[in-house]
């Protein structure tokens, strides 16, 4: 089904560039896309690519909008907003922010409050079409608009809603940077094998599949985690031998402790880039 929405992006990174093609690829016209991005090299590659509108003025690119993805780093945030506020309080297209930490009352504040405001984590994997998006809406915020934010970023994978922001800050620990740790622990057996006698090339290429497959067959199920891990490991063999390894360094706590340290981050972003820069 063709959509028809004039979408915006502030922003044309990594993310930002997945969401558009995302949306090319769900039928969004390229001429209903418009990306404000202050590099002229990400500029022209998004057009010759894409054929999407591209433009270093962000009041050019937000201009009719319906939608508008900030795709900005949080510490950018506070300024591109401002920056824009007179053209979205007339206008008040949907605001979609995708930065860690920044809070919707923080960005709502920065239009004069009154504007659609929701905020997503996305993560990397949204490139390859396979991300994971969990997606936060105030109390008040329309059914269309909530359709609206989950058309879009679900343009590039799962999307999933919290029922309150603080949420986002585990969110943003569990599946915002879980792909680092994934990519971690694949590196790590990798260098173990190799350690062990694999060499290196047949050693990472069969962690890589492992890591692949492994994801494959979790998406595929029923979501049931434990069973999965239980149905790899034989009374007495060999997985079993490697999990028991794992639970004596204590593997359990150095995984809460991680995404622990990541979710304090996230909130201690909120304060230095949202709250705090306000006054």
């Amino acid at each position: 089904m063709k959509m028809n929405i004039r979408a915006a992006f502030i922003g044309g990174g990594n993310m930002g560039g997945a969401l558009v093609r995302g949306l090319i690829a769900r039928s969004l016209p390229p001429q209903n896309i418009a990306v404000g991005e202050a590099m002229q090299a990400r500029r022209i590659a998004l057009a010759d690519e894409l054929g999407v509108h591209v433009t270093a003025d962000n009041r050019e690119a937000v201009h009719g909008a319906d939608v508008v993805v900030l795709a900005v780093k949080p510490q950018d945030m506070a300024g591109t907003v401002q920056a824009l506020a007179d053209v979205f309080v007339p206008g008040k297209p949907l605001l979609l922010s995708i930065a860690a930490g920044i809070r919707v009352a923080d960005i709502a504040a920065w239009c004069g409050g009154q504007v659609p405001v929701v905020r997503a984590m996305p993560n990397r994997p949204a490139l390859n079409s396979a991300g994971a998006t969990a997606i936060y809406a105030p109390a008040g915020l329309s059914a269309a608009h909530r359709e609206l934010a989950e058309q879009v970023l679900g343009a590039v994978g799962t999307t999933v809603w919290v029922p309150d922001e603080d949420a986002l800050d585990v969110v943003t620990a569990l599946s915002g940077s879980g792909p680092a740790y994934f990519f971690l622990l694949a590196e790590l057996m990798t260098d173990a094998a190799v350690n062990l006698g694999l060499p290196r090339a047949g050693a990472r290429e069969l962690a890589i599949q492992t890591l692949f497959g492994s994801g494959r067959m979790a998406r595929d199920s029923d979501g049931d985690l434990a069973r999965l891990r239980a149905e790899v490991t034989s009374k007495g063999g060999t997985t079993e031998a490697a999990l028991r390894s794992f639970d004596g360094a204590n593997l359990r706590g150095i995984v809460a402790a991680a995404l622990g340290a990541a979710t304090d981050r996230s909130r201690e972003m909120a304060r230095t880039f949202g709250e705090n820069s306000r006054k």
